[in-house]
Order: structure tokens, then sequence, then C-alpha cells
């Protein structure tokens, strides 16, 4: 058995990277998703341990300082993190997991673990990024001005990931996600020790 392949999304807020992946998950029994610490209050339908593991600032700052995160970033006023017992868990059971996380997230986590998968998603433009970001009807005038005055800064890392992926039609975007999932498992470089075993050792 090889180790679970990490997978790291990020997206700058409105490009669909969260229905995205709930998608992806749904068609992909294979793949579990990372479930993040955050201080921020739950949203309407949110449970603690589900969606989120809910934490207090303290608490979390704590954590912080005891070396249990593997990334973690202050996004509008509220922490993010993930711990890294918890992926490694995961990997080492042969596990493939996916973290939703911004790019100072994952900035952190390819420099623990190398050989993740990074994947990037981009809005069709900036302009229609906008429209869904009012579509939502849930912020306020100030609020939508802000994430997309950070959708533009994030848009700039792009070129920190392996992959990109336009979300211009979802059906299409997630058929592209679900295609770098299948190329990533069939790397050769994920097989060390199965294929000389299947084949009798080398020069079989």
């Amino acid at each position: 058995m090889h180790s679970g392949i990490l997978f790291v999304v990020s997206a700058p807020s409105g490009a669909g990277k969260t229905s995205l992946v709930k998608a992806l998950l749904e068609r992909d029994q294979g793949l579990a998703l990372s479930v993040s610490c955050t201080t921020r209050a739950p949203r309407a339908g949110e449970q603690d341990g589900v969606h989120y593991h809910f934490l207090d600032r303290e608490r979390f700052e704590a954590a912080v300082a005891a070396g249990e995160f593997l990334e973690h970033a202050e996004v509008f006023g509220n922490l993010y993190g993930t711990r890294e017992p918890d992926v490694r868990a995961h990997l080492e059971a042969g596990r493939d997991l996916v973290l939703e996380i911004d790019w100072q997230g994952a900035r952190q986590v390819r420099g623990r673990f190398p050989t993740a998968v990074s994947l990037f998603i981009l809005p069709p433009s900036l302009g229609e990024l906008e429209h869904r970001l009012r579509g939502r009807a849930t912020d306020s005038e100030a609020v939508i001005a802000g994430r997309l005055a950070q959708a533009e800064d994030d848009l700039h890392h792009w070129p920190e990931y392996d992959y990109l992926v336009v979300n211009d039609r979802f059906e299409s975007a997630l058929d592209d996600l679900r295609s770098i999932v299948r190329a990533e498992r069939l790397r050769s470089t994920r097989y060390p020790e199965w294929i000389p075993a299947q084949l009798g050792g080398p020069g079989a």
C-alpha cells in the first residue's frame, strides 16, 4: 500500500472552490476532506467536527504555540488552521486527502509536504467574480469590497500551483478536477515497491 495523496485546493473568495470540492468528494469515494480549525462563528447548518473544528481564539493560539498546526493563517479577521497529526494519519493509512485552504496555507503545506499536489481555481474574470459575490446576498457592501480586494491579491499567487482550473462552467471545471486526481493516482513514482514486486523484480 502506498501513502495517500495530499491535494491542496485554493481559490479567491467567490470562485466556487467550496462547491467544486463538495461535488468532487461526492463523486470520488476515495477522497476525504480535511476538517480545518477556525475561530469564526458557525454559519447556519454548520456542525462542529464536520464542517470545521470551531475554537475560540485562546485555544487556537495555544495550539499554534504547541506546534500542532501544519498551516494556519488569519483571513478576514478569523484564524484558520489544519492539524498536522490528522493529515499524517490519513496519508499514512493510504487515504487521499483534500485540503481546502488559501495560498498562505498552501505555501506552508508545500514546505512540509513537498509531494503535495496543488490546484488553484480561477474565476473566468474579475467581473464574474464580483457578480457571484453580490449574488450571495449575504454580505454588506463593505465586506464585498474587501473580498474583491483580497481576491485580486490572491490571484497573483496562481504561479505557485501545479494546476489551474478555470471555473467558467461548473461541470467542465469539475471534470478537470477529477481528471487531475485520476492522473496523479497513476503516476509511476507512487508505486516504487509495488511494481517491481508484481513484475518479479528489476529486469524481469
